[in-house]
């Protein structure tokens, strides 16, 4: 009956009309956001207040082509989308150019089709989009002519790749880490003079062997101009680990990086299920964006600096002394517990 009850009120949705169908992505944005919190599939799902205020920075214009090679349920592609219509599209020939210049590609079926379906309610009548893992491509198959003028990406981070896929890759950069895979990927696909936006990981901005090796080729091909240093619980529930955005041009090499950190609004500890991360919150950003000075939330970090220590851009804000670290009830006996085992370890060697 609850089934019959659905398909009647589709029913009654004039997709021909504007407003129905607007009202509907609407429906369809909030379904996707209830995503973040559902198990497996939080994973696909963006905060809505981070593909915005990324988006609106790097200002993706008509005729640009965007792409996104690990686009979830299309999060990055619908504000990149908005992004251009309401500065660019006046016409029809101006919605088809639009329409052929937002690409992604996304591996799993299920954030695949809700992607589709997000772009078809965005007025994308045949959405350029597929469905693979873009990391299986050989690396220098990519060419001029798959070259691409924007990037807005949250790549997977915190998993090992498909089998044999990192073969695809030059030998001293191979790796089984999917962040460090996409960040030369999307190198690789920029033109020279593109711009992007996409997240990171701390692991991927510091560490040693391969990881050193990435990041270094990455300062020479690109100009990381800024770092914007997000609290541990903005991806909650799926992660909890530290993330950052990353703006930067294809094309020159890094002299310096700003970085920002991002504050929790006053009196919260964290995000959550129910407190989700606010566009509001990124007003101070905005405000600094174009009027840079150092400050308790920015700081800028040589690119002599940064060489001496091994390219680890992992950089703490000088401004902020490191607070004494508190312990949860469950931390102090997991510290308890491990303190043991070393106490037991060293008598048994002294016996």
């Amino acid at each position: 009956m609850t089934v019959r009850q659905v398909v009647n009120k589709l029913n009654e949705i004039d997709f021909n009309a504007s407003e129905d169908r607007h009202l509907f992505g609407d429906i369809y944005e909030s379904l996707l956001r209830d995503l973040q919190s559902a198990g497996n599939y939080g994973e696909f799902y963006t905060p809505r207040a981070i593909t915005e205020i990324m988006t609106e920075i790097v200002n993706p214009r008509l005729g640009e082509v965007v792409f996104d090679p690990a686009c979830g349920t299309g999060g990055f592609l619908t504000s990149a989308i908005e992004n251009i219509r309401k500065q660019d599209v006046h016409s029809v020939e101006d919605a088809r150019l639009l329409e052929k210049t937002i690409r992604g590609q996304e591996l799993k079926p299920l954030p695949f089709m809700l992607c589709v379906t997000n772009l078809i309610l965005h007025d994308i009548e045949v959405p350029n989009v597929v469905n693979g893992d873009s990391l299986n491509r050989e690396y220098t198959a990519i060419s001029a002519k798959d070259r691409v003028d924007v990037i807005l990406a949250n790549p997977p981070f915190g998993a090992s790749v498909s089998d044999g896929v990192e073969t695809n890759y030059p030998a001293q950069f191979r790796t089984t880490e999917s962040a460090d895979l996409f960040l030369l990927l999307m190198m690789r696909y920029l033109k020279d003079g593109g711009r992007a936006a996409i997240v990171l990981p701390d692991g991927s901005l510091t560490g040693d062997g391969v990881k050193q090796r990435i990041r270094e080729e990455f300062l020479k091909q690109c100009n990381v101009h800024t770092i914007v240093r997000l609290p541990n619980s903005v991806f909650q529930s799926y992660a909890s680990v530290a993330t950052n955005l990353l703006f930067f041009t294809k094309g020159k090499p890094m002299r310096e990086i700003w970085y920002w950190e991002h504050k929790l609004p006053e009196g919260q500890k964290s995000y959550s299920k129910t407190k989700l991360i606010q566009k509001a919150e990124f007003a101070s950003l905005k405000a600094w964006w174009n009027k840079r000075m150092e400050n308790e939330q920015a700081w800028r970090v040589s690119e002599e600096t940064l060489g001496a220590n091994g390219w680890n851009l992992d950089v703490k804000n000088p401004f902020v002394k490191e607070e004494e670290k508190t312990h949860t009830t469950a931390e102090l006996l997991d510290l308890l517990r491990e303190s043991f085992k070393k106490s037991e370890a060293l008598l048994e060697e002294l016996r």
